[in-house]
């Protein structure tokens, strides 16, 4: 990234000036804080909406988690852009314009007619809210410098606090007393704001003077590849399964698309759209596969508990948001702790203990039943939150303080794109899982369990279905928690020593 540091941070990371972070920092933390949280609140809003979008535009749910899954994949798509558009235009250029183009796709996906025109509003949003969180990443960890990661991550992290506490509650609100549509039109004035607190406080930042070109052949094959895997998983909801001719067909497009990504990058190395050599770090590479795993286990939870408070329980779009407040509030327990542990004593002693509470926090919903008591499962719900706290940002943080500074905004990138990756991953594979399920035992659903079509069961009947509902939402959970446990094994790859012990041998940062 061009932009340069505080002078604080030009020093080697041996010898850093200061302990904790100063006054400009915090600030700049804060306003970054304040475009991000638009964006990850738009990630969880829309959760409490699915079944109402699915009744409004007699969608099944097949079709609904694209609603998810098509905003995940445009973040995807466009973070690998994030590295080369900083170094391009500037931190500040490429902040800004992200939070115009996200506040844009917020007004079109509100003003949407057809389940279609929703989804294709969605990817544009995501289009603008992908570069926000790299982007934001980059600016800060450039001015905190590695020997304050640990506290800098967790000030990134204060938007994935109050996403999942703010975002289910408000939409559930917007959704029952105003209109589901203003989800979206709600951004118009948060992205006002923060487009003020960025011209007021982002330094002013320039390209860098021999700018990269554009890696246009990756750019043709990345992002096509992540669709195609996706768009793969999700046909196999319909008759065949996973065994389906077309569905084994656009998996195995995908998956030689990325290969050959793989192939171009190495041979292409830093100027590739990401650089696969980053992956020869162990700590980056095993740091890399939690987090898609991390991915997985927070969006396919955000996916699959609304919609059993609202499909099997019969609870209305705010009660589903409020019952799912307890995992942000565990999470806002622990973030802060966390950060502290992994700049004094290393992520491998923080993040197995998040794994454990989040396992721990699953059982609960993998043996739900049709009268669960809410209590148990909010209690679930909190020990989820502490271990996503103990879990996401450690991981990160320890992905990047191994990298010289040179690295970081690419590194940034990739880390944030295989977050996504995971998510829209567990988004789709979990929503196939339920629909066959849902269909499975009861037939009559349709759609692959459609969700519109089971949010118009009277409450008589729902009495009557709802231990097969139980049934196919705990095989559901069973799954999420099988892909959560596979967590532990990079886990306990990851380092079990301080960055600020590290830093002490730590050669200058390059930049």
């Amino acid at each position: 990234m061009a932009e340069s540091p505080p002078a604080e941070t030009t020093r080697s990371s041996g010898a850093p000036r200061a302990e904790g972070l100063d006054r400009q920092v915090i600030v700049l933390g804060l306003v970054i804080v304040a475009g991000n949280v638009m964006a990850i609140l738009d990630t969880t809003i829309v959760n409490v909406a699915l079944q109402t979008l699915g009744r409004d535009f007699d969608a099944g749910l097949s079709t609904i988690q694209w609603v998810i899954t098509g905003y995940l994949l445009a973040l995807g798509t466009v973070i690998p852009l994030t590295g080369w558009a900083i170094d391009r235009f500037g931190g500040r250029t490429v902040w800004m314009t992200s939070i115009v183009l996200f506040v844009l796709g917020s007004v079109l996906s509100g003003s949407a007619w057809n389940i279609e025109s929703l989804i294709v509003f969605r990817v544009l949003q995501g289009l603008g809210g992908g570069m926000l969180m790299p982007t934001g990443m980059a600016i800060l960890t450039m001015a905190a410098g590695p020997h304050r990661m640990g506290r800098m991550m967790s000030i990134i992290g204060v938007p994935m606090l109050l996403g999942p506490v703010l975002g289910p509650v408000l939409g559930g609100w917007l959704v029952e007393d105003v209109d589901w549509r203003w989800i979206f039109f709600v951004n118009l004035p948060v992205g006002a704001l923060a487009l003020a607190l960025a011209w007021w406080k982002v330094p002013h930042g320039h390209g860098g003077d021999r700018p990269q070109a554009l890696d246009l052949r990756g750019l043709l094959l990345l992002p096509p590849g992540f669709v195609l895997l996706i768009y793969g998983l999700s046909t196999a909801s319909s008759g065949g399964g996973f065994g389906r001719p077309s569905t084994i067909a656009w998996l195995a497009a995908g998956a030689v698309l990325v290969a050959l990504f793989v192939l171009h990058s190495l041979s292409r190395g830093g100027r590739s759209l990401i650089d696969v050599r980053l992956f020869a770090d162990r700590t980056f590479a095993t740091a890399s596969v939690a987090i898609f795993f991390v991915g997985i286990a927070l969006m396919g939870s955000m996916l699959l508990i609304p919609l059993y408070y609202q499909t099997a329980r019969g609870e209305g779009a705010l009660a589903a948001g409020l019952l799912l407040a307890p995992q942000g509030l565990g999470a806002a327990c622990a973030m802060p702790v966390a950060g502290v542990v992994v700049d004094r004593f290393g992520a491998g002693r923080i993040v197995p203990v998040g794994i454990v509470l989040l396992v721990v926090g699953t059982i609960p919903f993998a043996l739900v039943e049709a009268d669960t008591s809410y209590w148990l499962l909010g209690g679930a719900l909190f020990l989820r939150g502490l271990g996503l706290g103990c879990t996401m940002m450690p991981t990160m943080s320890a992905a990047l303080t191994t990298l010289t500074r040179a690295a970081v905004s690419r590194a940034s990138s990739s880390l944030n794109i295989i977050v996504q990756l995971g998510g829209s991953v567990g988004t789709a594979l979990l929503a196939v899982i339920l629909s066959r399920e849902i269909s499975d035992r009861i037939p009559r659903a349709g759609g692959g369990g459609g969700v519109g079509g089971m949010g118009e069961i009277p409450d008589q009947v729902r009495a009557q279905v709802a231990p097969q509902l139980a049934d196919a939402f705990g095989t559901t959970f069973w799954v999420s928690l099988a892909l959560t446990a596979v967590l532990i094994v990079p886990a306990l790859m990851l380092p079990r020593q301080g960055v600020k012990a590290e830093a002490k041998d730590a050669p200058p940062p390059i930049g």
